[in-house]
């Protein structure tokens, strides 16, 4: 608990795996994405028939609009001629209520999601 990056590191691998494990009896993947500029998502969602998400995970809610920005700026930058519109765009946190921003991006605390 003192190294509150290194927890913070192993909260996305928990999320990310978790995704995972959703992800597969959909016949969906979960991928990563960092371009060229440096901009990351922690985890692109894409099921079989084209339909795809982004997520950002941040263990602290205190970090919610730091991650909308990045998903905000990954949505305008990407191609939606070449991959569509994504069907979500979500920040995942380790506690905190759900809720849909007024941007439209969704706030999910990790205990609430499952299949």
């Amino acid at each position: 608990m003192q190294d509150l990056e290194l927890f913070g590191l192993l909260f996305e691998s928990l999320v990310v795996r978790d995704l995972r494990v959703f992800a597969q009896p959909l016949d969906g993947e979960v991928l990563h994405y960092r371009d060229n500029t440096g901009l990351e998502v922690d985890a692109i969602v894409q099921l079989e028939d084209g339909r795809w998400g982004a997520v950002e995970i941040k263990l602290s809610p205190a970090r919610i609009d730091q991650a909308a920005e990045s998903l905000t700026t990954f949505r305008e930058r990407i191609d939606t001629r070449r991959m569509g519109e994504p069907a979500f765009l979500a920040v995942i946190v380790g506690a905190g209520y759900g809720y849909r921003r007024a941007d439209g991006i969704g706030v999910i605390p990790m205990g609430t999601l499952g299949p």
